[in-house]
């Protein structure tokens, strides 16, 4: 729908949270993806969404990355780049199989997650993985020990869980569902397995539980709250969540073309946030939209400063050192 600056009139701030946006393990696989263009060419094939937002898959595509959703969609010998979300070992013996090249753009604490999940599998564990069944991280974890993995994402769930031996059981949880997420369903079930093995703190997404915090504030100062992210997202789609268990209205939209105007009917202030997947470009449309409506300011904070980075991939660095060799005809 066509806006112009007479449409509506009540609003009168835009309130920005902080952080938003992209986090480390998404910057990394994007630039995993450019760098292996850069580097090894066109074609590069990526396994699924990178990251779960169209409109980076979009804009990786247009430079050449070819999406598929199996890897019998690679021809041998090809270069392939597994996505932030990581894949099941059976995944990785295909890969080894079809001659493929691999370069792996799972997000360092989604690999923490997998290092767990096999450590407590060859203790014996039964091993509870918290998080959507139907989600790729948690597909991928659970391929890692598939006899030993049972995964719920309720408090139902929880009460009913059967194990060999409730003296061995541990939990895992999906890197996308932060603390307050999980909190109820790990209170279950400790009470029912008080002897349960947890993760660190520092296993929990920090992308996750900042993002959550910002929106908390966000949503206690405006009328409401615009999520931008896709429907995919686990993450985008929790921050609307989060935003409207606080009483406040949210809407989770995938762009600017997604805002209905009545949304705005008496609405005085919008608050703006972005999932962990979602580029900051998109943002900026939907601050210039709200601003056509009559110039709101547009005020910004920050609940914390993130200054997480992730290196590269051992195997991308080994590509280009490679390509480097060859360019200059030294030995590699």
């Amino acid at each position: 729908m066509a806006v112009t600056a007479t449409d509506g009139g009540g609003l009168q701030e835009i309130v920005l949270a902080g952080p938003r946006g992209f986090c480390a393990g998404v910057e990394r696989a994007i630039e995993i993806v450019e760098q292996a263009l850069a580097v090894v060419g066109v074609p590069i094939y990526v396994r699924r969404e990178i990251v779960h937002n169209r409109h980076v898959v979009e804009g990786l595509r247009q430079k050449g990355a070819l999406f598929v959703d199996e890897l019998d969609e690679v021809p041998a010998g090809a270069t392939v780049v597994f996505s932030a979300h990581g894949v099941s070992p059976a995944v990785r013996v295909d890969a080894v199989n079809r001659g493929l090249r691999v370069i792996d753009a799972t997000c360092p604490l989604v690999t923490k997650v997998h290092i767990e999940a096999i450590r407590y599998a060859r203790e014996g564990y039964t091993i509870v993985l918290v998080g959507h069944e139907d989600h790729d991280e948690v597909i991928g974890t659970t391929g890692e020990a598939p006899r030993r993995i049972v995964v719920i994402d309720s408090v139902a769930q929880a009460e009913s869980l059967v194990v060999v031996d409730p003296e061995k059981v541990a939990y895992l949880t999906q890197t996308t569902l932060s603390v307050d997420d999980t909190r109820a369903i790990v209170d279950v079930l400790r009470r029912r397995f008080p002897r349960i093995k947890g993760p660190a703190r520092d296993d929990i997404c920090y992308a996750t539980q900042n993002r959550q915090a910002a929106v908390k504030r966000l949503a206690g100062e405006v009328d409401l709250v615009l999520v931008l992210g896709a429907a995919n997202s686990s993450n985008a789609a929790r921050l609307r969540e989060v935003a409207e268990a606080l009483g406040t209205e949210a809407r989770l939209i995938n762009d600017v073309r997604d805002i209905q105007t009545e949304w705005l009917d008496g609405v005085e202030r919008v608050g703006v946030t972005a999932g962990a997947s979602t580029p900051e470009f998109l943002v900026r449309q939907v601050v210039e939209f709200l601003q056509s409506r009559g110039t709101p300011v547009a005020r910004e904070f920050h609940v914390v400063e993130e200054d997480v980075r992730f290196g590269l991939p051992h195997e991308l660095l080994e590509i280009a050192r490679e390509a480097g060799a060859r360019s200059t005809g030294t030995p590699s």
